[in-house]
């Protein structure tokens, strides 16, 4: 199996390197991500609708790693712009709104394809 699909902004590879072999590993970082990261997303899309441009900042920064950590470079790199605009207070909200829409939508793709990935290794996949 591929651990790269570059269609979606994700690359496993360093997880799988780092896990050496050990599905469990891999099964228990994929479920962190799959708790942290929806939350993380939900609160940028609340702090952003109630221009909370502090709250958008930090969460955003809270999330870049994350994204880092799944092989999500390109995700990460506009998460990074998106946290420097907020911190920054918005001067372009409609910009912020639109990279952040971008992020938002792939790294929803990507939840959906870690879920199936994390039940294929539990099925000893």
């Amino acid at each position: 199996m591929s651990h790269i699909l570059p269609d979606q902004d994700l690359d496993l590879s360093f997880l799988y390197d780092i896990a050496d072999g050990s599905n469990e590993f891999i099964i228990e970082s994929i479920d962190m991500f799959l708790q942290h990261t929806p939350e993380l997303l939900q609160m940028i899309t609340i702090a952003i609708a109630e221009k909370e441009w502090t709250a958008a900042y930090q969460a955003s920064h809270k999330l870049k790693p994350n994204l880092g950590f799944f092989g999500m470079p390109i995700s990460q790199a506009t998460i990074q712009e998106v946290e420097l605009m907020a911190k920054a207070g918005a001067p372009d909200p409609e910009l912020l709104i639109s990279k952040f829409e971008n992020v938002k939508s792939v790294v929803l793709n990507n939840i959906t394809t870690l879920t199936r990935i994390k039940a294929d290794l539990e099925m000893g996949g």
